[in-house]
């Protein structure tokens, strides 16, 4: 018998509909809500690291990433050189197991259809437009009442509402969200056949200049610079920004730069760090994913730790008859420690390079993935 028979899950992200697929399958009854009027349909892309896979392939959505994705198993390093010169190509750890690949670049719009889609079919009821405004707890549930002023009664409520967590708000937990000093200029376009994997630029007048393949004609462009508030700029004038920096990074970037197009105001997203301390629960209302910790995009594990927070909760959750402490010990000792190790990884990269210091790269990326190359 699972420790819960029905649930609230806050948020439609990676988090929030892999909780949500989970409990469904294990016969919990699952409510999922979502601020947004209405699911993503706009975005870039997304880097999936081999962990992520894993978890992927538990929920049942694997084959649909595979064939929507485009997966790779090395990493290219190039110069900011007139040539874009490849330094080394390095076989990825398979971070998921041998039968995984080591990273799926994907169109982050389509990872989120296909997440909802599952969590619909496998019987979660999904509703956008919505949110909690109130809730009161006793030892046995959750009272909830929504913005339409609907009330319900829950087991448990999952708040998986992001870096911005209302229900963090809500509980009366005071985390400070912290900007790293970086902002990240992202670009969706069609894929140059040159384009068969990651390949990372550092140095040049961005920390990073990058790109993963997302799809067979797809990709992911991404620079990162010093923080700015670009927030005035128009699309044209965001254009020629990002072309402008790009100008240092050819290779494939010479053909990437030719197919960008206008992105929206604000393209340049601010990069913001944090990590709550133990526990990420409070009585029955629990935080995972962004809503728990949140760090630069510098080691592709952000969506990876999200959905590792959900099947280590699903697994506890399904598995003990009641919410006991040691349950939540359990989802505590296996989780906060390895989301943690990786958030403070991300930010020694940034530090490493904000302060344009060499740090051991290498070394922390292969520190890294051996960690999380044990299932969580």
């Amino acid at each position: 018998m699972a420790a819960v028979r029905n649930v609230l899950v806050v948020g439609g992200g990676a988090a929030g509909t892999a909780i949500a697929i989970l409990l469904a399958e294990g016969g919990v009854s699952v409510d999922l809500i979502d601020a947004k009027p209405a699911a993503d349909t706009a975005g870039s892309g997304i880097t999936l690291q081999g962990n992520a896979l894993r978890v992927l392939r538990r929920l049942g959505v694997w084959a649909d990433v595979s064939a929507h994705g485009y997966s790779f198993d090395t990493l290219g390093l190039r110069a900011p050189d007139p040539h874009g010169s490849l330094i080394a190509e390095l076989d990825d750890i398979r971070t998921g197991g041998p039968d995984l690949p080591a990273t799926t670049g994907m169109y982050r719009p389509e990872l989120a259809r296909i997440l909802l889609d599952r969590a619909a079919a496998v019987g979660a009821k999904i509703r956008f437009g919505t949110t909690c405004t109130t809730f009161t707890q006793d030892a046995d549930g959750v009272d909830v009442t929504f913005a339409d002023g609907g009330t319900a009664r829950y087991d448990l409520v999952v708040g998986a509402d992001g870096i911005r967590s209302q229900t963090r708000r809500m509980l009366g937990i005071d985390l400070t969200t912290t900007p790293t000093g970086m902002g990240i200029w992202r670009a969706f376009t069609p894929r140059p056949a040159s384009v068969t994997r990651t390949d990372l630029y550092y140095g040049g007048p961005c920390y990073i200049a990058g790109y993963c393949p997302t799809g067979p004609a797809s990709l992911y462009a991404y620079l990162v610079e010093d923080a700015r508030d670009r927030s005035e700029l128009s699309p044209p004038e965001s254009l020629a920004v990002m072309r402008e920096l790009s100008q240092a990074y050819h290779g494939p970037w010479d053909e990437i730069r030719e197919h960008r197009t206008p992105p929206p105001p604000g393209y340049e997203t601010l990069v913001y760090t944090h990590v709550l301390s133990a526990p990420w629960h409070r009585g029955r209302v629990v935080l995972i994913g962004d809503a728990a910790h949140a760090c630069p995009p510098t080691l592709a594990q952000g969506a990876a730790q999200a959905l590792e927070d959900a099947e280590v909760l699903a697994e506890l959750l399904l598995a003990a008859d009641a919410p006991t402490d040691a349950m939540w010990q359990a989802f505590t000792d296996r989780r906060v420690p390895r989301a943690t190790a990786v958030v403070d990884a991300s930010l020694q990269l940034s530090r490493w390079l904000l302060d344009r210091e060499r740090g051991d790269v290498p070394g922390l990326m292969a520190r890294i993935s051996h960690l999380v190359s044990a299932p969580a």
